[in-house]
């Protein structure tokens, strides 16, 4: 008559005891989810057949969507071809930009653009950028630079007094940069040039036979 109650009582123990030390079973982690690779942003490659050699740029369409489309509209209508680099600025060894283009030549030359800055675009003037030369935001039209080591004095930094907009840089060299440091190290006139270019223009200019896209 004794014994159910005890066997009871021993039954409840053995269940609270169980149920302490089983462990609590261990969740299954979520799998780690990869995010999708940003797609490359799409450019398009130009080649210069020059007097030294070839370069071949690769221009930022969908960055710079304005100053690249003003540059291909001189490729294609075939404007660059017959003018050439005409000014190298050396501030020291392997250090500066070169500058070619149509100087403005009436026959060649096409209507100003919109500025495009650097703080807009995400671009940079580092070494091997191309950009365009302009004078006040908004004149840039059929002259060109191109970086021989970095600049970012040229990006736009709005931190700056006056007109703080840089320049637009809109692509870089990905072939031929020894040819754009010949180009640099090209022995100016020490008379030609007006102002801050006497002494910086290539007399004569160093050739752009032709400017075509690339597939």
């Amino acid at each position: 008559m004794f014994f159910r109650p005890i066997l009871l009582a021993f039954a409840l123990t053995a269940t609270g005891a169980y149920a302490q030390t089983t462990p609590a079973p261990t969740p299954t982690p979520a799998p780690e989810v990869t995010p999708a690779p940003k797609p490359t942003p799409a450019t398009v490659r130009v080649a210069l057949e020059t007097d030294q050699g070839r370069i071949v740029l690769e221009l930022e369409k969908e960055r710079a969507p304005i100053t690249t489309a003003n540059f291909l509209r001189y490729v294609d209508q075939k404007r660059l071809d017959g003018i050439g680099f005409y000014r190298t600025v050396k501030v020291q060894p392997g250090f500066g930009f070169v500058q070619f283009g149509v100087q403005n030549a009436p026959k060649r030359v096409l209507p100003p653009i919109k500025h495009e800055p650097t703080t807009q675009t995400g671009l940079k003037h580092l070494s091997g950028t191309i950009s365009t030369a302009r004078y006040a935001p908004g004149t840039a039209s059929g002259d060109f630079t191109i970086m021989v080591g970095d600049q970012p004095s040229l990006d736009a930094d709005p931190s700056q007094p006056g007109d703080n907009l840089g320049y637009a840089a809109f692509g870089h060299v990905v072939e031929g940069m020894d040819v754009v440091t010949r180009v640099l190290d090209a022995t100016p006139s020490p008379t030609a040039g007006e102002g801050v270019m006497k002494g910086q223009m290539l007399v004569p200019p160093i050739l752009i036979r032709t400017a075509r896209r690339l597939p």
